[in-house]
This record gives C-alpha cells, sequence and structure tokens, in this order.
C-alpha cells in the first residue's frame, strides 16, 4: 500500500472511532432503557425535584410552570466551559427582551460540597439575574442529574484538589416541565431566544 494511503486511512480510521465513540455517548443519554412501549423521549427526561436556590429558597419543578426554561448542570469552580455557557444563555435572555420576563434558566450545581448558597450567589451575580442557581445535598443532587438522564463523577487532581466532569448539554423544557430537547445555545442569541420564546 502506497505510503500516502497509509497516511490517509489512519487520520480516517480516527475520526470514525471518533464518531462511534459520539454516538453510543447519545444514546446512553437518551436511550429508550426502562421505557415502556409508547412512552416518549420528552416524557424520560426532567422530573420533580426539590432544591434550594441561590437565594436560600426552597424551588421545586412545579414552581416553574407556566413558561418554557433551560436546565444546565455545572458548578462554580469549573474553569471555562460553566461560565460561557451561563454567558451564552445570559445573552440569549438578554436578546428575548421584554417578552422574556417569564423566562428562567437553571443552573444546578453538580458540586454541593463546595457550591453552597452563598457561593453560589456570588458566582452568579455576573450572569442574568433570570439564571437561578440550585444546590442541596448530595442526595437531591444526585436525584435531579438522574431524572434529567445526565452524569457527573469527581474527578481527582494532582494538588490534592477535585474537578467535577458532567454532561455540559442545555436542556430545553416546555412550561409543563416536559423535555422539548437541547438547545443550542452557540447559535446567535436573537436566533436562540426567537426559539425559546416559541414555547410560551
Amino acid at each position: 500500500m502506497p505510503a500516502l494511503n497509509r497516511r490517509l486511512i489512519l487520520p480516517l480510521i480516527v475520526f470514525l472511532l471518533g464518531a462511534v465513540a459520539l454516538a453510543a455517548a447519545a444514546f446512553i443519554t437518551f436511550a429508550p432503557a426502562g421505557r415502556q412501549a409508547g412512552q416518549s423521549l420528552a416524557s424520560s427526561v426532567g422530573g420533580p425535584f426539590s432544591l434550594t436556590t441561590a437565594e436560600g429558597k426552597t424551588l421545586t419543578d412545579k414552581d416553574l410552570r407556566g413558561a418554557p426554561f433551560l436546565v444546565f448542570f455545572g458548578f462554580t469552580h469549573c474553569p471555562d466551559i460553566c461560565p460561557t455557557k451561563l454567558f451564552e444563555i445570559s445573552e440569549v435572555l438578554r436578546a428575548a427582551g421584554t417578552k422574556g420576563e417569564k423566562l428562567r434558566a437553571l443552573f444546578i450545581s453538580v458540586d454541593p460540597e463546595r457550591d453552597t448558597v452563598e457561593t453560589l450567589k456570588s458566582y452568579l451575580g455576573s450572569f442574568d439575574p433570570r439564571i437561578i442557581g440550585l444546590t442541596g445535598d448530595r442526595a437531591a443532587i444526585d436525584a435531579a442529574i438522574k431524572a434529567y438522564r445526565g452524569y457527573s463523577k469527581k474527578v481527582p487532581l494532582k494538588d490534592g484538589d477535585y474537578t467535577m466532569d458532567h454532561t455540559a448539554l442545555v436542556y430545553l423544557m416546555d412550561k409543563n416541565g416536559g423535555f422539548i430537547g437541547a438547545f443550542n445555545i452557540e447559535r446567535p442569541p436573537a436566533e436562540a431566544a426567537q426559539e425559546w420564546l416559541r414555547h410560551l
């Protein structure tokens, strides 16, 4: 086999393996495991939760009924992905203008050991006030992650500290708390805002 062909085949194999891994991750996240016949994906993502806001108040899924909302799992010690997503969500909320007054986005901490009420309040002060920070005990957080078919894992660092590996999907939920789909937050804010507003 010519050397040129060998050089082209290796990157192709690596690309295909990456594509298969990505498809497998998506399937695991949204696989129909445990769903009864006729039950839709929308009804298998999301569900009841009771967590504590950055203001120290209890918030449940029922409190959000009446308007579509976003859900994003993250943590305040996240170096780049979380603050970037929160900034992008803030930009979409700003682009929604007065029509988006009822819109809310949930930032659910996957690191409740460090993300206290006070920490969340300070951290979210840099973003749109319609982003609601939520924390709770480990069991409550794990229940919320499971309800949204998410993933979270503590990853030790060399200096004795740790970081969190977690699902970085932004969930779009309807005004009844049902899952609509993954929300593309990386497009122009006005375009994303229009999609979100369509579900009011």
